[in-house]
């Protein structure tokens, strides 16, 4: 992409997103995701009803009246976006693709993510790790996390979701709140992989789809492709039993999916490549609250 044009595309995201998580997501945002802990703020005399594990003593022998510790959220996050890559993220029949619309919540999240003063990184990933940007935060951080997202190319097509998430365990030493952002188009398992890294961090999913991937439409013979292995194949759409095959077999991919998130505690959310994902992202806040 010329630079011009990619720069243009960056502002355009920049000031649509940093529009929606600064006067929608602001107070859902902070509240969904908590920081570490508490942090010490100050001390105060002791009042009745104070818990007494929290009095300061060296303060209270000094004034010999007893005072307390008064401690405070410590807000700081560090936020990873993990990014799919991989081929079949270019499908997309309606109005965008599954690339712009991952582009457009990764941005969304990431500006939300700098308002509430929390580091925010990337990990591109395909069937590898692809790329993997550091934490960080600014404003000229996140613009750059935008043209990689509108302009990364990736080297391989396929996806391996335990792969990133025995990265991100890896790589990311201190717990991090981590969006899992693919359309989870993978033929392995990565159940294991997902368990053990949402013991350590706070990993919450979001799938992202087309609508007609969940159907075929009835238009006779039809050439489709596997977006990540290449392999083409003839299927006839005009024959009730395949269309009914293939909705049963993308019912049941869903069901599984969702049951793995379910048996390992990990928030998620779908949202069709149609759908206004504001409405998705709160939902998904609210829900955490």
């Amino acid at each position: 992409m010329e630079t011009s044009e990619l720069l243009k595309k960056v502002r355009r995201i920049e000031i649509k997103t940093r529009g929606l998580s600064r006067n929608i997501f602001a107070g859902q945002y902070h509240s969904a995701f908590k920081g570490r802990g508490m942090a010490f703020s100050e001390v105060r005399e002791y009042q009745y009803g104070d818990d007494i594990r929290d009095i300061d003593w060296n303060v209270t022998a000094r004034y010999n009246h007893p005072y307390i510790k008064v401690f405070e959220e410590e807000r700081e996050l560090t936020v990873m976006l993990l990014i799919d890559v991989s081929g079949s993220r270019d499908f997309g029949t309606v109005n965008v693709t599954k690339k712009e619309m991952i582009t457009e919540l990764a941005a969304t999240l990431a500006f939300s993510a700098i308002q509430n003063n929390d580091k925010i990184g990337v990990i591109f990933f395909s069937d590898k790790i692809e790329k993997f940007i550091p934490p960080q935060k600014g404003k000229k951080h996140i613009l750059y996390i935008i043209r990689e997202l509108i302009d990364f190319h990736p080297e391989d097509k396929e996806t391996d979701i335990s792969q990133v998430l025995k990265y991100l365990t890896n790589a990311i030493k201190k717990r991090c709140t981590a969006f899992l952002i693919s359309d989870f188009i993978d033929k392995g398992n990565f159940k294991d992989a997902l368990t053990i890294a949402n013991r350590k961090h706070d990993v919450v999913a979001i799938q992202v789809y087309d609508r007609r991937e969940t159907e075929l439409p009835n238009v006779g013979l039809m050439k489709v492709k596997d977006a990540e292995t290449g392999v083409e194949r003839w299927i006839d759409t005009s024959s009730a039993a395949v269309r009914t095959a293939y909705a049963e077999w993308w019912d049941k991919r869903q069901a599984d999916m969702m049951d793995a998130f379910k048996k390992c505690r990990v928030d998620s959310v779908s949202i069709l490549t149609e759908d206004d994902y504001v409405k998705s992202l709160i939902a998904l806040f609210d829900k955490r609250n």
